[in-house]
C-alpha cells in the first residue's frame, strides 16, 4: 500500500502556459508539481510530463519545462495520458506505482487515473499538486478517483513513503531541501 522509490513514476499532466491562469490556485499546483520533480530527480525517481495538443495550450510551465530533459516530454490529443501517447513506453510508464499532479483534475488527470487503474497500476493523486478552474471540478474529480480506488495522497505522504525511514544523511539532506 505505500509508494516506493523502485516502483514509482512521477506523471506530469499539462502544466501548460495557456492553460494555468485559468487554475484555481494555479501558482500552489505549480509549486508543487516543481516540488515534486524536484524531489523525484533527488530521489531517481523517474518522471513523465505530458502536454496536451500544445499548439492550442502551449508548451509546459517554464519553471517546471527547465526542469525536465526533452525525453520525458510526452505530447497528447486524447485527454488521458493512457490513450494513443505510448505512456506505458516512456522511460518509467512500466513502473507499478503512478504518483499523479497536473491539470485538470476533473478532465486529463481524472481520464488517466481511471485508465492507469483499469490497466491494474496503483495511482497516488497528489492533492496539492492537482487542480481545476472550479474547485469544485476539483473536489468532485477527487472523490470519483478515490472511490476507484486512486489514493489521494499529500506531497508529505510522498516524500516520507518514499524515504522510508530517517536517521540517514539521505533523509537529513531531503528534509533540508524539501521539508523544512
Amino acid at each position: 500500500m505505500l509508494m516506493h522509490v523502485d516502483h514509482s513514476v512521477l506523471l506530469l499532466i499539462d502544466f501548460q502556459v495557456r492553460l494555468q491562469p485559468a487554475i484555481h490556485d494555479a501558482t500552489q499546483v505549480l509549486e508543487a508539481g516543481v516540488w515534486l520533480t524536484r524531489l523525484a530527480q533527488r530521489l531517481q525517481v523517474p518522471v513523465i510530463c505530458t502536454e496536451q495538443y500544445p499548439k492550442g495550450l502551449g508548451p509546459t510551465m517554464p519553471a517546471l519545462r527547465a526542469l525536465l530533459p526533452d525525453e520525458c516530454v510526452i505530447e497528447k490529443l486524447h485527454f488521458s495520458a493512457v490513450a494513443g501517447s505510448g505512456l506505458f513506453e516512456a522511460h518509467g510508464g512500466e513502473r507499478a506505482h503512478f504518483v499523479v499532479a497536473g491539470t485538470e483534475a476533473h478532465v486529463c488527470v481524472q481520464q488517466t487515473v481511471l485508465d492507469l487503474l483499469a490497466a491494474g497500476r496503483r495511482v497516488f493523486v497528489v492533492d496539492e499538486a492537482v487542480g481545476s478552474r472550479r474547485n469544485t471540478d476539483k473536489a468532485l474529480a477527487l472523490e470519483r478517483m478515490r472511490s476507484h480506488g486512486a489514493d489521494i495522497v499529500s506531497r508529505e505522504m510522498v516524500v516520507f513513503e518514499w524515504l522510508r525511514q530517517a536517521g540517514s544523511e539521505l533523509f537529513r539532506e531531503i528534509s533540508r531541501e524539501f521539508i523544512r
